[in-house]
């Protein structure tokens, strides 16, 4: 059901577009130019138009009890100004609590103004094509699903295994494991292959969501995104398994899991792009698993990227993968 719930719910609520934008117009010209540019705010599928305000100070009085998010002041002589040519002064005025929604609302209303403004412009505009070489229709869902695929296989196949040795050492049952004659080996291994497993069936399902609910499939071959998706449950469940060795009850694998899981999804580029990082934070994704990962699946699926285009990822995975599951075993104490 976890997987279902992703994929079914968060392309849908993880959306970086900004909508819904609270207006509030002081119109201090009154004129038939004035008007027009108001009309073009209240029509726009951006903006909810809140009405107008006689003086800014009322309309401000609405950001500050948050019920509008932008202030649109036109000033006196707006009209006139526009027949004689000249440049009129708008002031727009931004809630910047949530810097997003404040920057991205100023931005579109400054188009409007200047498309309403400077008509010579907005024809020369309509004339520019943009050729878009990816994701041609701007779907966020197309860029947000392999990041999905990333939280999925994360929570599936590195919890699972953290929870898994220091289960049966609260319950008494490793104490048998360690008398039997099964090398550490094996038995790493056999604790690792259900959720390699696991990983397979749950990304089939992802695929197979985003296909029948989306319509959307890999842009690139499928069994590059297999791959991807085993080298992160080799990761993982290798990860799991060493926090799991460590730990002597399962609330503390909990803890320590989480901690880490925290860490490499915010600092991953799953949310944010990398290069938007502090120069000091960005040296994390050279030994972030998951920023290989994320960079990899997006490549591959939304770009088409063959094994070539990702091949640095598909190594730096396998050999974070390779350490990890070496370390499990040497950390699993057979005879302790």
């Amino acid at each position: 059901m976890f997987p279902i719930m992703i994929m079914c719910v968060m392309p849908w609520v993880m959306n970086m577009e900004v909508k819904n934008v609270v207006v509030d117009v002081v119109d201090l010209d009154r004129g038939t130019q004035s008007q027009r540019l108001v009309h073009a705010i209240e029509h726009s599928n951006y903006f909810i138009f809140h009405g107008q305000k006689p003086t800014y100070a009322e309309a401000l009085k609405d950001i500050e009890h948050a019920d509008a998010d932008v202030v649109v002041v036109i000033p006196q002589d707006f009209g006139k100004n526009l027949v004689q040519g000249q440049q009129p002064q708008v002031l727009i005025a931004a809630n910047a609590v949530n810097g997003t929604k404040g920057s991205m609302g100023a931005a579109y209303l400054s188009q409007i103004v200047m498309a309403e403004a400077n008509p010579g412009a907005s024809a020369i505009e309509s004339k520019i094509s943009t050729l878009f070489l990816y994701n041609k229709n701007l779907n966020f869902k197309l860029f947000m699903i392999p990041a999905l695929f990333a939280i999925v296989m994360m929570l599936m196949t590195g919890f699972l295994p953290a929870l898994n040795i220091v289960g049966e050492k609260e319950t008494g049952t490793i104490e048998q494991i360690n008398v039997t004659p099964v090398s550490k080996w094996a038995f790493i291994l056999a604790k690792l292959i259900p959720y390699w497993l696991i990983a397979m069936f749950v990304i089939t399902v992802c695929l197979l969501l985003a296909w029948g609910i989306y319509g959307i499939t890999s842009a690139g071959p499928l069994w590059l995104v297999y791959l991807l998706a085993m080298l992160l449950a080799m990761f993982f469940s290798s990860f799991g398994l060493i926090i799991s060795n460590y730990s002597d009850t399962m609330q503390q694998a909990v803890f320590v899991m989480w901690f880490f899981v925290v860490v490499m999804l915010l600092l991953s580029g799953l949310f944010t792009p990398t290069r938007s990082m502090p120069s000091w934070a960005y040296l994390t994704t050279y030994v972030n698993p998951m920023s290989y990962f994320v960079e990899a699946v997006r490549t591959v699926f939304v770009r088409g990227g063959d094994f070539q285009s990702i091949a640095h990822q598909v190594l730096a995975l396998l050999g974070i993968g390779l350490f990890m599951g070496g370390w499990a075993v040497q950390s699993y104490k057979k005879n302790s």
